[in-house]
């Protein structure tokens, strides 16, 4: 395994520690690590794998907004709800670093809610716990599977 290979398999373990911490954007970093390669070697083989990578990471993208988007949706929580538990979250990061985020969410989403529904609050909250848990599990998912596919580029180079 070369230098750049090493580089790049850093960039996509970061990349993949940046999915489960969402304060790095790590299917950004695992696209452009795989980038870097395909520009590096410039064979065919791995403009196909920087290929497959992108419409995996693209495709796990869309999918992760979907999906947890239509189960919101009818679990009757409102996009306002979100937005504003990833404002009181984004506070949060700055109150308490890393773990102000998680818990900032949380109490921003519980707070909207309360104010809309009164004491049903907490299922709306599990709800869109729950969303954001899928919507992290998704995009883990397509970046592993990204991963599989330049890790078998190298093998194939």
């Amino acid at each position: 395994m070369s230098g750049l290979e090493l580089l790049v398999a850093l960039a996509i373990a970061v990349g993949l520690v940046g999915i489960l911490v969402p304060v790095l954007p790590g299917s950004v970093l695992i696209l452009g690590g795989v980038l870097v390669w395909a520009l590096d070697l410039g064979s065919t083989t791995a403009w196909v794998c920087f290929a497959g990578v992108s419409v995996i990471l693209v495709a796990g993208g869309v999918v992760k907004y979907l999906v947890p988007n239509s189960r919101l949706r009818n679990a009757g929580v409102p996009n306002s709800t979100q937005w504003i538990g990833a404002a009181v979250g984004i506070v949060g990061f700055f109150v308490i670093p890393v773990m102000g985020l998680f818990l900032g969410f949380v109490a921003g989403v519980y707070a909207a809610e309360r104010h809309r529904v009164g004491p049903q609050a907490w299922s709306s909250t599990k709800a869109s716990l729950s969303a954001v848990g899928l919507s992290i599990l998704i995009e883990l998912c397509a970046a592993l599977a990204a991963t599989m596919v330049w890790i078998g580029g190298v093998i194939a180079t």
